[in-house]
C-alpha cells in the first residue's frame, strides 16, 4: 500500500524579482522575505471540453490556465507591499504611495510538511501579486486582529529547462518546483538564498 499523507504547515514564505526570463537567460534579485504565513491554498484554472466528429464524441480538448495562489499573511511591510506591487516606497521617511504602478513578476518561496513531519521547499518561479483584502476594525477587550490577504498568480516561464526533458519534449517551461528535503543536497538556507530552478537542481544533485 502506498504512503497516506496530508500536507500540514507552511513557513519561510520568500520573494525575489524576477530580473530576465528569456530564452537564453532567467534571473532574480536578491530573496527578500514577506511576511508570516497561516494559510496558503492553491486553485488551478482548467477546462474539458469534448468535440463531436461523425455524430460522436471523439476527442477532449485539455486546457490549463494560472495557478491561482491565495495567502493570509500577517501585516505586509510597506517596503515589501511597495516591491511586490510596483508601489513608491521612501525609506527616508518610511512612507507608502500607492498609485498606478507596474507589477513586477516575483518568484515566491516557501516550506510546507507532510503529516510524518517530512518538509517540502517549493519555488514558483513567476507570476504577479495583488492585496485583494485589508480590513481595520475598532479595539475591544478581545484578542482579534487582522493581517492580510495576498492572491498570487503564476504562469510559466519563457525559458525552458533542460532538465524537464523527456522523450518526447527536449526541454521545457516552469511553473512551480518542489522537492523534499530529504532528497535534495541543498541545506534550508542554500535552497532559499537564491531562486532554484530544475537545471540548478539537477546540477548540485550531479555534483554531490
Amino acid at each position: 500500500m502506498s504512503k497516506i499523507y496530508e500536507y500540514r504547515g507552511v513557513r519561510k514564505l520568500v520573494g525575489a524579482l524576477l530580473t530576465a526570463d528569456t530564452d537564453e537567460h532567467l534571473t532574480y534579485g536578491a530573496v527578500f522575505p514577506i511576511a508570516g504565513t497561516s494559510k496558503l491554498s492553491k486553485a488551478v484554472e482548467s477546462s474539458s471540453e469534448s468535440k463531436y466528429y461523425d455524430n460522436m464524441p471523439a476527442i477532449v480538448i485539455d486546457g490549463v490556465g494560472p495557478d491561482t495562489i491565495t495567502i493570509d499573511a500577517s501585516a505586509i511591510p510597506y517596503d515589501v507591499q511597495a516591491k511586490i506591487t510596483g508601489q513608491f516606497y521612501d525609506d527616508t521617511t518610511g512612507m507608502l504611495v500607492e498609485g498606478t504602478g507596474v507589477r513586477p513578476y516575483v518568484a515566491i518561496g516557501y516550506i510546507t510538511e507532510d503529516t510524518d513531519g517530512n518538509e517540502v521547499y517549493v519555488w514558483r518561479l513567476k507570476g504577479k501579486f495583488s492585496l485583494p483584502t485589508e480590513e481595520h476594525s475598532t479595539k475591544d477587550n478581545g484578542t482579534t486582529a487582522n493581517g492580510q490577504q495576498l492572491i498570487y498568480t503564476g504562469i510559466n516561464t519563457t525559458h525552458e529547462f533542460g532538465a524537464l526533458a523527456n522523450e518526447n519534449v527536449k526541454t521545457a517551461k516552469g511553473v512551480i518546483l518542489e522537492t523534499a528535503k530529504e532528497l535534495t543536497t541543498l541545506t534550508e538556507q542554500s535552497f532559499f538564498a537564491g531562486v532554484q530552478d530544475p537545471d540548478k537542481i539537477a546540477a548540485a544533485k550531479k555534483t554531490a
